[in-house]
């Protein structure tokens, strides 16, 4: 008799440490979306990407370097292109050519095919894109990128 009195303990205990632990899970899995008038700001977030800018728009964007290490961004913007966007917040500059923007410094990184036989290649998606950053329209659930070539 005792060994069931054991065991409905064990069981109510283990069914309070299981309910305990999704609780938990919950809290830590929640919205976090700003509500209201918050707006983001520039932070880490626990993913390893760090967010930047304010705005109702949202996209992702990476960037992968010479030696293909990946820094991840979300931005936040109420611009219509991602050029603009990435402008406006310092992560890209170039040149104007006769084809657009010559995208020459990326998150601080220079690539430049006159001087270093790189450039940097504008990707939507990981689909090498078919217009030029600056006139490339925002679409939240896209993820752009700029690489190193």
């Amino acid at each position: 008799m005792t060994m069931t009195n054991f065991k409905r303990s064990l069981s109510s205990v283990l069914l309070v440490v299981l309910i305990a632990a999704m609780a938990l899970f919950a809290v830590g899995c929640g919205d976090n979306t700003p509500q209201g008038n918050e707006t983001p700001k520039t932070s880490a977030v626990s993913s390893d990407k760090t967010v930047l800018g304010e705005g109702a728009k949202v996209f992702d964007f990476t960037v992968s370097d010479f030696d293909g290490k990946e820094t991840a961004f979300e931005i936040h913007t109420d611009k219509e292109t991602v050029g603009e966007a990435l402008i406006e917040l310092d992560l890209i500059s170039g040149d104007d050519g006769e084809f657009g923007l010559y995208v020459k410094n990326v998150n601080g990184i220079r690539a430049d095919y006159d001087k270093d036989g790189k450039y940097w290649a504008f990707y939507i998606d990981g689909e090498y894109a078919m217009t030029g950053v600056e006139l490339t329209p925002i679409e939240e659930g896209k993820t752009y990128s700029f690489k190193v070539e």
